[in-house]
């Protein structure tokens, strides 16, 4: 009995070490639906793709994830943002096709995006415009943003509250 009282704690930390497990998706720090088309049986995961400063590119599909039927080519989800990326930089998430089941988001792959940009960022204040790399193609125009996440939404003009500070992102629907 003595022995199972100190083994709890260890086990209590070990388990506060490991992933939360598989969860509705509004719980996510992102959730939306995905839609369109994706053919016979897909196999559709999510990814957190995009470019950090200086010029790091970043494909992430190892985020606590779930994505789930909603009916005939209608899928809701929900998606964890890493608390600190490996680099401050603009990023979506895409859905994509997993045809080939890596786990990774391969060129090639059927995917989708939105207009929804997020941006991570250590410091709050100005930043420069973000251009991608090798084309010189402007992402997001010079903005302020807050420390940590922050949504930008390129449907809208910016504003005080475009782009604005990322709690719990809903809404972040993608479509083919």
């Amino acid at each position: 009995m003595r022995r199972a009282a100190l083994l709890l704690p260890l086990t209590l930390v070990l388990a506060a070490c490991g992933s939360r497990g598989v969860q509705a998706p509004d719980t996510y720090d992102l959730s939306g639906t995905i839609g369109g088309d994706w053919g016979e049986n897909p196999r559709l995961r999510l990814a957190l793709v995009g470019t950090g400063f200086p010029n790091v590119l970043t494909n992430d599909g190892n985020q606590a994830q779930n994505v789930v039927s909603a009916g005939t080519d209608t899928w809701n989800f929900g998606f964890d943002l890493p608390n600190t990326p490996a680099v401050a930089g603009v990023y979506q998430v895409v859905v994509y096709n997993d045809a080939n089941n890596t786990g990774t988001y391969e060129i090639g792959e059927s995917f989708a995006r939105n207009r929804q940009w997020l941006i991570y960022s250590t410091f709050g204040g100005d930043i420069r415009a973000v251009t991608l790399p090798g084309s010189g193609e402007e992402v997001t125009p010079a903005m302020t943003v807050s420390a940590g996440w922050n949504l930008y939404n390129r449907n809208f003009p910016l504003s005080a509250t475009n782009p604005s500070p990322a709690g719990k992102v809903t809404g972040y629907d993608l479509s083919r």
